[in-house]
């Protein structure tokens, strides 16, 4: 039974969708998933404009939208739609004209895109929509005929909003891009702040939620953050604050960062500004201090990959929830948890959303933040320990291990981010980082030298790799010469971060154990590779900065397609994996996306010739095509650029752009930075239990429907394809990703 054939009762002929409240980047590419999903369900949707104005105003306010009507708004910021308050949607008879603008259109179900109070106001009128239409009909404004045709008003609600702040998903639509915006913000300051000497204070937004300053801080390496959910715990926090700063002041800093969120105050409830922090710096320290508040900065640009298929995501599912009937009996929300797409009672979710502001409002700080979740509160802890300005004092009687941290395979952006997390966590607990320099090449010639608090300053940041890094597996002349490395250096455990073929390189270290006994010590691989190719993990640290570099270069492509009636083939990396290919195709819009999982036959090429070409006839100006680089060996991107160029009969030339190694530059992007770190602090707990343990193991560090956990390293071949192909056997974001993206480029054969 399909999705569409749940309950046949309740599936809507016709579907509203709607932006509300403040807007947030990504809300345009949940509207397009909307449009494009009903479509391809045979269910018409209705675009209406200004939100909850719009609905009481009706006319052309409330318009049938095709696919089109929602081309060339992926990229876009805010809400193409639009976005008002209303007052009188407040009352009664603004309800009620409401509700008569949607049945007289066959509208009996919504997609609200919105915060909770814009939800709350959906599911008031959800729940009023019988004795509404009871009084329009008693009024002769209905007919009672039209009423009983239209008996329930389906309600399923996506959160857009940067706080990050709903119960019921662990991101919402638009937080990413926000934090985005602060991020780069923060690394701007931190050049001008190192110059001066200066310290910075950055306000951000989150009246009651401190997500945005909690991650913006811990992904730039700011010194101090306050949040409202943690208020300082003791009366003199100023002092400690002065104290922290002027330590790191003492050890080398040159520059100073605090993150104020606007609603962060003192455990007397006194509010703790941007102005108060300033005061304190440069009065008890004499510190040259500055205020930036970034505003409105943070909801504005262009929504970041991870929204853009995240808002593609719940859009689909709440257009399969509608089709399903699941929304008839209560609104439901549409959110992500644990990776995977959850709907959960929309008013369930609001109430919890609420229940934290009064929290906060008690003081009772510690409920507060257990329901903002694990992962809040894991973070919260990890910034406790990266911002001291120096490590703690070692435990008495503590024996210190020596952990050496190297890199293995190819280049990842965040492998900076880990390595700094690595030794600033290992130096927290009383122990000692070694860093192999060049990586496994390097720990066989003896490139190992310890590292202290500041070698890793300012590395949150940093693209590239410090330590450096190579493609090698050590053979049989090499693992004596390691072997020796690790007796001189007493290295007591090995931690690696990097690509698929460090794990191959950590894998021969493991298996010459027999041989050698000195290799017999536990190594925990970090999974760092834009390629998100990497067996017992969903995610790899880099694939999100890849990502969002495929999505900044395509949409400078699109805007250069447009102008000449143009299709563009473009080539991205992933080896013999599809994960950039899919999600790139999905961020980007594209037509069309080829992956090593599928491949590429005589007769999809044909197929797909046919559909595009019949579209720009139709008045299409603009085409992208996404190839995996590992797609086919003979149907190459110069093969593609060929072949459509040909048989597309002068509706449209074509042009080819293989990306290359920009995917592997940059700066990390605050997501690869947060998990990064998150992946780095839990490698090192793991690995000094296993140390204390009676039988020390190596492992897979991974992030597995949401959490992170470890795999024996011994299990790396088994979880590989069968096949032989360089990925793992299961890939679940492919079965996630792929009717989506298939459903949101448009040309699938319900919207030719």
């Amino acid at each position: 039974m399909t999705d569409a054939d749940h309950n046949p009762s309740t599936r809507p002929d016709c579907l509203g969708v709607l932006t509300s409240g403040g807007d947030a980047a990504g809300m345009n590419a949940a509207v397009r998933a909307v449009v494009r999903t009903a479509l391809s369900l045979d269910i018409q949707p209705y675009l209406i404009h200004e939100g909850y104005v719009g609905m009481v105003n009706g006319g052309e306010a409330i318009v049938k939208a095709g696919s089109a009507d929602v081309g060339g708004i992926l990229h876009q910021g805010g809400t193409s739609i639009g976005t008002a308050r209303s007052e009188e949607f407040r009352t009664r008879d603004g309800r009620r004209t409401a509700a008569y603008n949607l049945v007289t259109r066959d509208i009996t179900a919504l997609v609200v895109i919105g915060g909770d109070g814009s939800l709350t106001g959906a599911n008031l009128l959800s729940s009023e929509w019988p004795q509404l239409l009871a009084e329009l009909v008693e009024a002769g404004q209905l007919e009672q005929e039209e009423a009983d045709r239209h008996p329930v008003l389906q309600l399923v609600g996506i959160v857009g909003s940067i706080d990050n702040d709903m119960f019921g998903t662990d991101m919402t639509v638009g937080t990413d891009s926000a934090l985005h915006r602060i991020t780069e913000a923060l690394d701007a300051l931190h050049s001008t702040a190192s110059s001066h000497q200066r310290s910075f204070v950055i306000e951000v937004m989150g009246r009651n939620c401190g997500y945005l300053a909690l991650m913006s801080a811990l992904a730039t390496g700011a010194q101090w953050v306050f949040i409202p959910e943690r208020p300082p715990q003791t009366a003199s926090w100023e002092e400690t604050l002065r104290r922290t700063v002027s330590k790191g002041r003492e050890h080398g800093r040159r520059q100073n960062i605090v993150v104020v969120a606007e609603g962060a105050r003192d455990r007397y409830g006194v509010s703790i500004t941007s102005e108060r922090v300033r005061d304190i710096l440069a009065e008890g320290l004499g510190e040259d201090t500055r205020v930036t508040i970034l505003g409105h900065v943070q909801r504005g640009g262009s929504p970041s990959a991870f929204d853009r298929v995240l808002a593609s995501r719940c859009g689909y599912h709440a257009v399969h929830e509608l089709a399903a009937g699941r929304a008839a009996e209560e609104a439901q929300l549409v959110g992500i948890r644990e990776n995977r797409i959850v709907t959960s009672p929309l008013m369930d979710a609001v109430e919890r959303t609420r229940s934290v502001a009064g929290l906060l409002k008690e003081k009772r700080y510690d409920e507060a933040m257990q329901l903002r979740g694990s992962g809040f509160v894991e973070a919260y802890e990890t910034m406790r320990t990266l911002v001291r300005g120096r490590p703690r004092t070692p435990r008495d009687g503590a024996e210190p291990r020596r952990i050496a941290i190297v890199h293995g395979g190819g280049l990842a952006p965040g492998m900076n981010t880990g390595v700094r997390a690595s030794v600033r966590y290992i130096l927290d607990q009383g122990h000692i980082p070694l860093a192999v320099k060049g990586g496994f090449p390097g720990l066989r010639d003896g490139e190992v030298e310890e590292l202290n608090w500041m070698s890793v300053h300012g590395w949150v940041s940093h693209g590239g790799a410090e330590l450096g890094t190579k493609r090698f597996t050590p053979g049989p002349d090499d693992l004596p010469r390691i072997a020796q490395t690790i007796t001189e250096q007493r290295i007591d455990g090995l931690l690696m971060l990097g690509t698929f073929d460090g794990y191959v390189a950590a894998e021969a270290l493991h298996q010459g154990r027999e041989h050698h006994p000195e290799l017999d010590i536990p190594i925990v691989c970090l999974p760092m590779t834009i390629s998100n190719d990497i067996p017992a993990t969903e995610f790899t640290i880099g694939a999100d900065t890849a990502l969002n570099a495929i999505t900044e270069d395509v949409d400078k492509i699109k805007q250069s397609a447009v102008a000449s009636t143009r299709v563009f083939v473009v080539e991205v990396m992933g080896k013999e994996s599809g994960y950039l290919a899919l999600a790139g195709g999905l961020a980007t819009g594209a037509e069309f996306v080829y992956t090593p999982e599928e491949g590429i036959t005589l007769d999809r090429l044909k197929d797909d010739v046919e559909r595009l070409t019949e579209r720009f006839r139709g008045g299409q100006r603009l085409g992208v095509i996404i190839r995996g680089e590992g797609a086919d060996d003979v149907y190459t991107t110069p093969f593609l650029w060929a072949l459509f160029e040909k048989e597309g009969g002068g509706l449209f030339d074509v042009r080819q752009s293989i990306l290359g190694h920009v995917q592997q530059g940059g700066d990390p992007s605050p997501f690869d930075r947060i998990q990064a770190t998150r992946f780095a602090v839990r490698c090192v707990d793991h690995m000094l239990a296993t140390l204390d343990s009676d039988a020390p193991e190596s492992a897979m560090c991974g992030l597995l429907q949401g959490r992170i956990t470890f795999t024996p390293l011994a299990r790396f071949r088994e979880l590989l394809d069968p096949g032989g192909a360089r990925r793992p056997a299961e890939q679940a974001w492919y079965d996630h990703l792929r009717p989506i993206a298939t459903t949101m480029s448009g040309l699938d054969r319900g919207q030719l």
